[in-house]
C-alpha cells in the first residue's frame, strides 16, 4: 500500500491552555512520520472549535496563518464533542485524505501511538481502534461508571471494545460509508464497530492532562451513554414489555390469593403498609419504563425534525 495522506482531527472546547502545545506536539508527530517515510508530506492537522468562549480559535487561526498544514473549523456555538468529531471527519473527507486519526486536545491519549495506527492501516486495516491499557488516571466513580457503560452496551447488543474511546484511525473507505448514515445523533463508537470493515487494535497509555480541566462531566457522559443505547439497541424496550407482563402476572396472583382467602376462610387479607409499599414500587417502575420509552421517542423526535448536526461559522482550509 502507498504511504497515505494523514489527517489528525482535534476537537477543542475552551482549550486555550492546551491547544498551542497540542498543535506543536502533533506537528512533530507528523514530521517524524514523514521522515520515516510512513505518510505523505501534505498530511495535516484539522482542529474543530466547538463554540469555545476563550482564545482557542484565535490560537488556531494564528497557527493557520503561519503554517498551511494547520486547518480548522469553528462552530457558531457549542454542539458537543460527538458533533465536533463528526464535523472533523466530514471536513477532512472534503479536503482530502487517505486516513484520519481523531485525538483529544489535552493529549491524554498517547500521541506516540499514532505511528502504530498508521502501521496497522498500511497492513490493511480500515479502522484502528485505540484501547487504553488501564484506568489509573481515573477516580473510583469514573472507573465504575465506565466499566458499567461498556458492560451494559455489550449486553444490549452494541459490541464496543472495553476501554475504547474516540481515539481511532479510519480510512477514506470508512469516511465514505459514514456519509451514507444521515442520522443526526450518530454514535461513532457504535457505528465504527458495527460497519463491518477490517478492524485492528492499538493499546496505549493515558497521561495526565497538560493543563486545565476535562470538559466531560457526569451529565455529558450520561447523555453519551443514553444516545449510544437508544441508537444501537431496542433490548430495553423489550425488557419493558417483559417487565409489564411480570407485573400484571404478579397482580393476577395477588388477586387470586385474595379471592381464595375470602371464599374459604372468610378473611380479608391485612397489610395496608404492604399495599402502599407495593404501589410505590410498581408506580416507580412504571415511571422508569415511561422515561425509558420517552428516550426512544425523543430520539425519533430529534431525527424527524432533521435539524443540521452543526452550524459552521468559519472554516480554514
Amino acid at each position: 500500500m502507498d504511504k497515505p495522506v494523514l489527517a489528525i482531527i482535534i476537537p477543542c472546547y475552551n482549550e486555550e491552555l492546551c491547544v498551542k502545545a497540542a498543535i506543536e506536539r502533533l506537528l512533530d508527530v507528523l514530521d517524524d512520520l514523514i521522515k520515516k517515510n510512513k505518510i505523505k508530506k501534505d498530511s495535516y492537522l484539522y482542529l474543530v472549535d466547538d463554540g469555545s468562549h476563550d482564545k482557542t480559535w484565535s490560537i488556531i487561526a494564528d497557527f493557520h496563518r503561519k503554517n498551511s498544514r494547520i486547518k480548522g473549523l469553528k462552530f457558531i456555538r457549542n454542539f458537543g464533542n460527538q458533533k465536533a468529531l463528526i464535523a472533523g471527519l466530514e471536513g477532512v473527507r472534503n479536503i482530502g485524505c487517505d486516513c484520519a486519526v481523531s485525538i483529544d486536545a489535552d493529549l491524554q491519549q498517547d500521541e506516540c501511538a499514532i505511528e502504530e495506527f498508521v502501521d496497522k492501516y498500511t497492513e490493511g486495516a480500515d479502522i484502528v481502534s485505540g484501547i487504553r491499557k488501564d484506568r489509573k488516571t481515573d477516580g473510583l466513580f469514573k472507573k465504575f461508571t465506565a466499566l458499567a457503560f461498556y458492560k451494559l452496551m455489550n449486553i444490549l447488543g452494541a459490541k464496543i471494545p472495553q476501554n475504547h474511546s474516540d481515539y481511532r484511525l479510519v480510512s477514506k473507505k470508512a469516511l465514505n460509508i459514514m456519509e451514507l448514515y444521515p442520522e443526526k445523533y450518530l454514535f461513532l463508537r457504535g457505528f465504527f464497530n458495527e460497519v463491518g470493515l477490517k478492524t485492528a487494535f492499538v493499546y496505549f497509555n493515558v497521561k495526565p492532562r497538560m493543563s486545565g480541566e476535562s470538559k466531560f462531566n457526569f451529565m455529558s457522559l450520561m447523555t453519551l451513554a443514553l444516545n449510544g443505547i437508544t441508537s444501537y439497541s431496542i433490548v430495553p424496550l423489550r425488557l419493558v414489555a417483559v417487565l409489564g407482563f411480570l407485573m400484571a402476572f404478579f397482580g393476577f396472583l395477588v388477586g387470586v390469593e385474595t379471592i381464595i382467602e375470602k371464599v374459604f376462610w372468610h378473611n380479608s387479607p391485612n397489610g395496608w403498609a404492604t399495599a402502599i409499599i407495593l404501589m410505590c414500587v410498581f408506580g416507580g417502575i412504571q415511571l422508569f419504563c415511561l422515561g425509558l420509552i420517552g428516550e426512544y421517542v425523543g430520539q425519533v423526535f430529534r431525527e424527524v425534525k432533521a435539524r443540521p448536526r452543526y452550524i459552521k461559522d468559519i472554516e480554514l482550509k
